[in-house]
């Protein structure tokens, strides 16, 4: 057991538990920007109306929903090397892994984003002499966007808490740092409770940041 709460352990790992906190950003970040463009072309695919488009994408996200992050981490770290006949390495594995994962979720996200917009869109903009291409950039997305904006900030808060279960490939991201220090230094009331203040202040401040663009836009 420890006596009283040593804060001042906070500052001796900070260097360390830093470099754990940009493992974790740094995971959520690729995987949300890979995962909302392939999502995107999920989404498209399942919305296109063609069987040879809708069926593959239909089984990729029913898939991948269908077992747990944790596993597919598994898969990349242990098969991939089996395929490609090398090292893959934890972190290509955990951003593969978390990417196709995440592709997942952020369709069907971008799938009702896209169909809350009426159809009378894009038939104004097909009128206006825009290509499907540009009806879709120019006029569909950025309606869509306004709709499922709060749902995209809340599913890269739960991806950014996710990423603590990169440790099962021995990747130190925040949580891990946060868990060798407090057991080193035999300071878990400490390392834990500070742990959960960094992300609680993170999850809180992109709700808020969320809460305010949607403001915004709503009064646009």
């Amino acid at each position: 057991m420890t006596n009283g709460f040593d804060i001042s352990i906070i500052a001796r790992s900070w260097p360390f538990l830093l470099d754990g906190l940009g493992t974790s950003v740094l995971v959520t970040l690729v995987a949300m920007v890979a995962g909302l463009f392939l999502g995107l072309l999920l989404a498209l695919a399942r919305l296109s109306g063609r069987p040879w488009l809708a069926r593959p994408a239909a089984l990729y996200v029913n898939g991948f929903r269908a077992v747990p992050l944790i596993l597919v981490i598994f898969w990349f770290y242990f098969l991939v090397p089996l395929i490609v006949g090398r090292p893959v390495g934890a972190m290509p594995s955990a951003l593969i892994a978390f990417s196709l994962f995440e592709a997942a979720y952020y369709s069907e996200i971008l799938r009702a984003g896209l169909q809350s917009v009426r159809t009378g869109q894009w038939q104004a903009a097909a009128a206006s002499g825009l290509r499907p291409a540009q009806a879709l950039r120019f006029v569909v997305l950025p309606q869509a966007l306004r709709n499922m904006l709060p749902v995209l900030i809340t599913q890269a808060v739960i991806l950014f808490q996710d990423t603590s279960l990169v440790y099962v490939i021995s990747l130190r991201d925040f949580m891990t740092s946060a868990g060798i220090v407090a057991t080193r230094e035999n300071r878990l009331v400490e390392m834990y409770v500070f742990a959960a203040l960094v992300y609680f202040t993170l999850c809180v401040s992109f709700s808020a940041l969320a809460h305010v663009a949607e403001r915004r836009w709503s009064h646009a």
